[in-house]
């Protein structure tokens, strides 16, 4: 793929997971991505549930997108957060597909 990509994430959390998870999202991890360039379309929790909660990532191309996630999950600054994210998460969806959309990318 030669064109911009969103990235789509959807999770099923833990039952009394969602606050927690929101709230390191929005004050550790999206200013880690964003310091690092990468853009963050959406995040939040689903409207449907209480156990849900998605983001969105975008890149100017699906070879920037591996590079880029490569080296944020690779980091030292990423490290110490893996576990405490993962344990909140029962389960996940992951979408790349293409953005014909003006993202600003």
């Amino acid at each position: 793929m030669s064109g911009p990509v969103i990235d789509l994430r959807t999770y099923r959390l833990v039952a009394g997971g969602r606050e927690e998870f929101d709230r390191i999202f929005r004050e550790d991890v999206r200013p880690m991505l964003e310091r690092r360039g990468i853009e963050v379309v959406g995040h939040g929790p689903s409207l449907a549930d209480d156990r849900h909660y998605f983001r969105a990532r975008g890149f100017p191309t699906e070879s920037e997108r591996e590079r880029q996630l490569t080296s944020f999950y690779g980091s030292e600054e990423w490290k110490p957060y893996d576990d405490r994210v993962m344990a909140l998460v029962e389960s996940f969806h992951h979408l790349v597909i293409p953005w014909d959309g003006d993202a600003g990318l």
